[in-house]
């Protein structure tokens, strides 16, 4: 390991970055120097934005794709390299296009879940829309966690390194407990082929895929969407933005309130001006008789 990797390690463990992106921000700087084959402490603006433009039209990747690169040389460059730079001038994030997600209606949610076969894919896609979880939160539940006294799950360490409680519904309650009876599980709730390790990411994505095929639904359907339809359905149902907000951990109240643009209860509240037009009686044809 070079002394600069092991420097851009230790300043992101003071700050308690998650170990997820300590490996993409290591990763990805790895990937920067291997481009140009010299060390990012060598390298200038004008190698970084030749290597923006070279992701953005060569690689073509996703906005989103960029901005993880972009955090990761604003990380070097600003905390390992202490460089004093105008860094929204030399390493731009590029605008990200906002994009709506699409929803799925209850009844689509059952016609997937009754698609999933396996019971421990059924058990935690289900935890997944039942307690809006994101699917890394799932996997990484343990058995400590369900508290049916109290009828919450506890999150630990969710993203940005929070803990919160959630929802424990009485039918989800069953559906874990049917699930343990099955498996039996000590620590994680959905352990992995090896117990000592909870179940991959892959493995409930490639579940999920399967599910929706033999559901034959339309709409594209993964554990986040499941997340979504949690939180638009509690909207439709008149639970307010905060308590949303809280339950999905999010860090702003702005990014609960983007669900307001999807949930029925607000696009269709107002009734379209052609339900609202006079409707005169049709004229009869006198030569209809």
């Amino acid at each position: 390991m070079t002394s600069l990797r092991q420097r851009m390690l230790e300043d992101m463990q003071v700050r308690q970055l998650s170990p997820c992106t300590q490996q993409t921000y290591v990763e990805t700087v790895a990937r920067f120097a291997r481009h140009f084959d010299s060390s990012p402490a060598l390298l200038g603006p004008e190698a970084i934005r030749d290597y923006q433009v070279y992701l953005t039209n060569e690689r073509r990747l996703a906005p989103s794709s960029v901005v993880v690169a972009v955090s990761a040389l604003r990380f070097l460059y600003r905390v390992t390299l202490r460089k004093q730079w105008v860094f929204d001038d030399v390493i731009p994030v590029p605008k990200k296009p906002r994009s709506l997600p699409v929803v799925l209606s209850r009844d689509e949610v059952v016609q997937f879940l009754d698609a999933v076969k396996a019971a421990k894919h059924h058990a935690i896609l289900t935890t997944c829309y039942a307690a809006g979880l994101r699917i890394s939160e799932a996997i990484h539940l343990t058995v400590p966690a369900i508290d049916s006294q109290r009828m919450v799950l506890r999150i630990a360490q969710g993203k940005g390194r929070k803990d919160r409680y959630v929802m424990l519904s009485p039918k989800l309650l069953e559906v874990l407990r049917a699930w343990w009876q099955v498996d039996r599980p000590r620590h994680w709730l959905f352990p992995g082929e090896r117990p000592e390790k909870p179940i991959t990411r892959k493995a409930v994505q490639l579940a999920c895929r399967r599910a929706v095929r033999r559901a034959k639904l339309t709409k594209p359907v993964s554990p986040h969407a499941l997340r979504h339809a949690f939180a638009v359905h509690l909207l439709e149902a008149g639970t307010d933005l905060r308590t949303i907000q809280l339950l999905l951990g999010h860090r702003s109240l702005q990014t609960t309130a983007n669900y307001l643009r999807v949930a029925t209860s607000t696009v269709c509240s107002t009734a379209s001006p052609l339900d609202l037009l006079p409707r005169p009686e049709p004229q009869r044809d006198p030569d209809a008789n």
